[in-house]
């Protein structure tokens, strides 16, 4: 049922496309809590989520610079699965099916912080795709970042205004064996009403050349998927319970 919910997406998608030349095509993965009632079998307590769930992992599709965002994949997964568990095989398969389908196009993958690992990022460089994926802040890039992060916080002063910064490093992780990637940082200082300004940096590996602001630009895109994610919720009651049973296991693992 998986495979035929992916090809179906796909198939479609390259009919209603047949007369333009797609570009480009990116994958946006998201895992998302599906809440349980009793004991379910992988029905486990996700501190993040503050409840007993499943946690699946989610594919979107969308094609050039179309804002629609297509549901092509929903693996079911133990409420504490890894983000990147099952990824890389959704991914290998995936990007076969669209390759086979839109040879001509670029496929590009954006990712949030969760699914950053040597494994994925090797795995999408060997593919020769685009890529952006959010890292969680350490160390060594808040050292880098600091001096952005020090002129965002006096603009901000000068102004009563937020303020966002963008540069950029070559970093590599100690997991990284010593391979270097482009890390782009925003320095963000955050001003609302009534409230002590606050720091809101972000880091995204990516291989684009692009400049920071609009590598950054491209990655927040990905963000819409949440907005897909709500559809599923509030329209076809994705994480009802046992009232969604059924609709749970016709979703296989593909």
């Amino acid at each position: 049922m998986g495979g035929a919910l992916a090809d179906t997406v796909i198939n479609w998608n390259a009919r209603r496309l047949r007369r333009k030349k797609v570009k480009r095509v990116t994958i946006d993965l998201d895992p998302t809590d599906d809440p349980t009632d009793g004991a379910q079998q992988y029905s486990l307590f996700n501190g993040h989520y503050g409840s007993w769930c499943y946690l699946p992992l989610l594919g979107f599709l969308s094609f050039d610079n179309e804002p629609d965002q297509h549901l092509f994949a929903a693996i079911l997964r133990p409420g504490t699965a890894p983000a990147g568990q099952a990824a890389i095989h959704l991914l290998r398969r995936t990007i076969a099916r669209l390759r086979a389908k839109f040879p001509k196009a670029k496929i590009r993958v954006r990712l949030d912080g969760g699914f950053a690992s040597p494994d994925m990022f090797e795995y999408l460089e060997e593919e020769k795709v685009e890529y952006l994926i959010a890292m969680a802040k350490n160390k060594v890039l808040e050292r880098r970042s600091k001096r952005l992060m020090g002129t965002a916080r006096r603009l901000s002063r000068e102004s009563g205004k937020s303020v966002v910064l963008f540069s950029e490093t070559r970093y590599a992780a100690r997991s990284w064996k010593g391979q270097k990637r482009r890390v782009i940082y925003k320095a963000e200082v955050v001003c609302l009403a009534g409230r002590t300004p606050k720091d809101n940096p972000r880091f995204v590996v990516t291989n684009l050349p692009h400049k920071p602001e609009n590598v950054y630009k491209i990655y927040r895109m990905r963000g819409d998927s949440e907005n897909r994610i709500k559809e599923l919720d509030n329209e076809l009651y994705f994480g009802g319970r046992a009232a969604i049973a059924s609709w749970r296991t016709s979703f296989a693992s593909f």
